[in-house]
Parts: structure tokens; sequence; C-alpha cells
């Protein structure tokens, strides 16, 4: 499993077996680490801006620290890159909405001012809103990548790569597959 070291693609990175292979997924957010498949992104404009002053306001952090709660937030299914995390506090504090503390280290770390503040009460509705996205997604990720799916999607991909490389396999072989797969596609679409 893949942090937040490589693979970026337009700020945003998805888990394994979350959306996707965590790094491109189905039913994501945008482009995913590693995809970058023309999905619409987690956040557009000023709405990161916003979930990183509430973080903040919330709990004087790191970057770091500010990527991995979004991260926990999402249970794991999407995690903003640096490249877009620190960009977007420099513009914070440019705006006088957060200032850094005393650095712990290497590490800075960031607390919301008056003015950040002012600017989340003002956009209160907005705030929640960005907030419940994030906790769906993790909902999402929770009921989708159960272990016992996974399990069975991997046996399906193992028992599919043999059969179908074989020399014997025929038109008449890959359709009867598609027809099996189609048949339990729609019986999980019927499940209550």
């Amino acid at each position: 499993m893949m942090r937040h070291g490589h693979g970026r693609c337009g700020g945003m990175h998805m888990g394994p077996g979350r959306w996707g292979d965590r790094h491109g997924g189905h039913g994501g957010w945008g482009r995913e680490r590693g995809g970058g498949r023309g999905r619409r992104r987690m956040f557009d404009g000023g709405e990161l801006r916003l979930v990183l002053l509430k973080l903040i306001a919330d709990d004087a952090r790191h970057g770091y620290d500010l990527i991995r709660e979004i991260e926990d937030l999402t249970g794991g299914a999407y995690a903003p890159s640096p490249g877009v995390v620190y960009p977007t506090l420099t513009l914070l504090g440019d705006m006088g909405l957060i200032e850094e503390q005393a650095a712990e280290g290497t590490r800075k770390k960031f607390a919301i001012t008056d003015a950040g503040r002012a600017h989340l009460d003002e956009n209160v509705e907005e705030v929640a809103a960005l907030m419940a996205r994030l906790a769906q997604v993790g909902e999402m990720r929770e009921r989708t990548d159960g272990a016992p799916i996974r399990r069975a999607m991997g046996n399906l991909r193992q028992v599919l790569q043999h059969r179908l490389t074989r020399d014997d396999v025929g038109v008449e072989t890959l359709l009867d597959v598609a027809a099996i797969i189609d048949e339990a596609a729609q019986k999980i679409e019927r499940l209550k």
C-alpha cells in the first residue's frame, strides 16, 4: 500500500480496494493517483482551502497531519497530495486566515486566526457539506471494501486469468464466461 509518495495526479490519492487500486479506481472523485481517468475532483476551487481551514480550526496541525486527517476521514479512500496541500496552506497564510506557530523540528504547525474563524463562520454551510462529503466517501469505502468482497474479486480475477489464457479458449467459452459474469452482476444488483 502506498501512502503519499508517488503517483500523484490532480492532487488526489486513492486507496487500494477503496475506490480502486489506491491510485486509480472506480466510482472515485477525479484524477486519482496513477490513473487520472477524468472523473471529477474531490474538491473544486476553494473547497480544499475550507476543509484545511476547518481542520486547523479544530486543532493546530502540520501539513502532513492535515493530509493524514483527510485520509482518515475518508477511511483511506482519499488523501490530497502534498503538492496541493502545501501551496494551499501558503495561500491561507497569505490571506491571513492561518498563521505559523513555533516549528516542531522541520515541520511548520499552523493555527487559525480570528480572520480565519470569521471566514469559516461566513461559509458554515459549505464547510458542513464538504465535511459530510468526506464522511460519505469514508462510509462508501467501508461498505465497498469488505475483506470477503476483495477475496472473491481476487478469486474471480485469478480464475479468469488462468482459464482465459489457455490455448483452447474459443469464442463460445468467452461468451459463456461473459454470460456468467453478467448473471452474477444482475443478481447482485437485485440484492436488498
